[in-house]
């Protein structure tokens, strides 16, 4: 008869003997968490010294086996949580930014849900309803919960916890109709107005300007880049004396949650390195920018803090919208200028050199999110009816 197979993570009898060097040796077969059954050995001064060394052993190796082994069907959805976020990590693959976000999203929208129940309660219907009243409230926090929701129970399902992901069974969120909101060219030269009023110390409060707002918004509507873009131009980026002149985009400025804000070596994605020609507004801005900059350092940045740092995206974002509110004018982010830039180059040229110009790869991004629909239709269309319809004289 043969003997009972061991279970994942045990080991079976120890067995003594002396050893030539007058040691004590012990001896067992531990079943690694792959399943294969494996001679351990240690050694000691005597049997019990031996068996000690040899059961430390055996526990250490138990240590290597995968955490997530530990999961069950009854296991509570914050354990999968925590697995989830290790699991992340043991990749490396994820940006920084978007592993805090990931956690975020977890523990904000998913988890107050979900605390309570064991992963065998969580099913397609659950998940459906979750997701619908989340979408009530907003569509963007639905879309984002979807994400990390269908994560974590992957992962479930990787490791045979679960059969499958009840969230790719769930209704499709819609959308709710939104059309891109870009400026006239009348806005924006009122925008640029409100800036050079505001820079020229005329108005009655806040810090003293140091000028570098309107080059930054020059520099947005000549590019389309991101904000965080934009701040991440260094001094090698720039080609001023070119025909036209051209800026490399190629980073980003990151704030890390317990870190100091930095400059990322690659833009949102890797895929979106791009250089842009810049018109001549734009090319003015930075020559006076690059006048002004004392670090002659090729990675000097082309904005940055008095004491030489990166500026952050959000003391950006904050100053155009101080300024903005001291002329009168609401509504305007900095990513506005990005959409204002695509409209007006899908309106002139087209919307593949709209979405190559703001780096996407799939020109649908750019008709979604980006672009502001031309409510004109052809005025031709007179002309033609008027042929067919016209009164008898």
């Amino acid at each position: 008869m043969s003997r009972p197979r061991l279970s994942i993570g045990t080991y079976g009898e120890i067995t003594t003997r002396r050893i030539p060097s007058r040691r004590v040796e012990a001896r067992t077969r531990y079943r690694d968490w792959d399943g294969v059954a494996r001679l351990v050995q240690a050694s000691g001064e005597t049997p019990a010294a031996a068996t000690r060394a040899l059961k430390a052993k055996c526990a250490e190796r138990n240590l290597l086996a995968p955490t997530t082994g530990t999961l069950a069907p009854d296991s509570l959805f914050p354990d999968l949580v925590e697995y989830w976020l290790e699991d992340i990590d043991l990749e490396g693959r994820l940006a920084t930014a978007t592993r805090q976000l990931y956690e975020r999203d977890m523990r904000t929208l998913v988890l107050p849900a979900f605390a309570g129940l064991t992963l065998r309660e969580i099913g397609v219907a659950r998940c459906d309803q979750f997701l619908k009243q989340l979408a009530k409230q907003s569509y963007a926090k639905a879309k984002h919960a979807r994400v990390v929701l269908r994560l974590a129970l992957a992962l479930a399902v990787r490791h045979e916890v679960l059969p499958r992901n009840p969230v790719d069974h769930v209704a499709r969120l819609h959308r709710p109709a939104r059309t891109p909101d870009a400026l006239t060219p009348v806005e924006v030269n009122a925008i640029r107005a409100a800036v050079a009023f505001w820079e020229a110390g005329r108005s009655p409060s806040g810090p003293r300007p140091d000028g570098q707002l309107g080059a930054i918004v020059e520099v947005m509507l000549g590019t389309s880049a991101r904000i965080g873009e934009v701040l991440a131009i260094r001094r090698r980026d720039i080609d001023i004396t070119a025909a036209p002149p051209s800026i490399r985009i190629a980073g980003t400025i990151v704030s890390h949650r317990g870190e100091p804000t930095a400059r990322q070596d690659h833009p949102k994605t890797a895929k979106s390195r791009r250089t842009v020609a810049i018109p001549s507004f734009t090319a003015e801005a930075v020559r006076r920018r690059l006048a002004k900059l004392e670090e002659p350092s090729l990675d000097a940045l082309l904005f940055s803090s008095r004491e030489g740092t990166p500026l952050t995206t959000n003391n950006v974002r904050r100053q155009l919208r101080r300024v903005m509110e001291l002329a009168g004018i609401t509504g305007v982010t900095p990513h506005m200028f990005r959409r204002t830039v695509a409209t007006a180059i899908s309106a002139q040229a087209g919307v593949d050199l709209a979405a190559e110009l703001l780096g996407h790869t799939d020109p649908k991004i750019t008709i979604q999110h980006y672009i502001r629909r031309n409510e004109m239709v052809n005025p031709a269309t007179a002309e033609l009816l008027e042929r067919a319809f016209a009164k008898d004289t």
